[in-house]
């Protein structure tokens, strides 16, 4: 089973690897879903690992329905990730009514080849995934990251398993969101050969309380997050 680990930095990346870890996907800000992450982390990555590094194309948090501008970082992004040697890229775009808006994505695809490409979890807010993993397939991705259209995998399981029977043959379902130590067994168990997690724990790296919120309350700032290399060599244990 391929075990691709979320990083969101340098070190996250490099503890993923020293875990077992079959590849990364390498984005910043977790919290928010991931975003793009900087060329400091991007050159340092790809200079410093051994395993793929496939990068999130993803300008900034929120929906998956881009301007025009965004859209061009986003084709600038994948033509930096290509030329500092970086293996997959990660990403996908909708319509304004979720739908996936198959030219723009197909775009992308095209852009990024000879790299893999992978659909990303935009795929679970669109509500015609039949049609649309169809689509994915036609415009030549090589997977699809998704819980299953839930809020975690567990829960998704039975959309998941429905694809990996109907569609295993032309595209790799990879399973992703809450996959943990204590369930990874059960993605295994149903056949899927790739899983997706970002093994993080949260780490105390300030000692005094911040003066002001720059997430509105929404998480500690006095805690950062990073990928643990026990918590990867457990998973990659788990389903050897």
């Amino acid at each position: 089973m391929i075990i691709e680990i979320c990083a969101n930095s340098v070190e996250s990346a490099l503890n993923a690897e020293k875990g077992g870890a079959s590849r990364i996907e390498l984005c910043g800000e977790l919290e928010v879903g991931g975003i793009t992450p900087s060329y400091g982390v991007l050159k340092g990555v790809v200079a410093q690992l051994e395993i793929p590094v496939f990068v999130l194309i993803r300008p900034r948090s929120g929906n998956f329905t881009y301007s025009d501008e965004e859209f061009e970082v986003m084709k600038e992004d994948i033509l930096l990730c290509k030329k500092i040697g970086c293996s997959g890229i990660v990403s996908g775009v909708l319509n304004n009514d979720n739908t996936l808006d198959f030219k723009r994505t197909q775009e992308l695809v095209e852009l990024a080849k000879p790299l893999s490409f992978t659909f990303h979890r935009a795929f679970d807010w669109i509500p015609n995934p039949e049609e649309a993993i169809q689509q994915i397939i036609e415009m030549g991705c090589d997977r699809i990251l998704t819980s299953g259209q839930a809020n975690k995998a567990a829960d998704g399981l039975p959309l998941l398993v429905k694809l990996q029977q109907e569609y295993k043959d032309k595209i790799k379902i990879m399973p992703g969101s809450g996959v943990n130590i204590d369930n990874v067994k059960a993605f295994k168990k149903e056949g899927f050969s790739e899983i997706h997690f970002s093994a993080s724990k949260l780490y105390k790296n300030v000692f005094v309380a911040a003066p002001i919120s720059f997430n509105g309350n929404a998480f500690d700032e006095s805690f950062v997050r990073k990928s643990d290399s026990s918590i990867v060599q457990q998973m990659v244990d788990n389903v050897k």
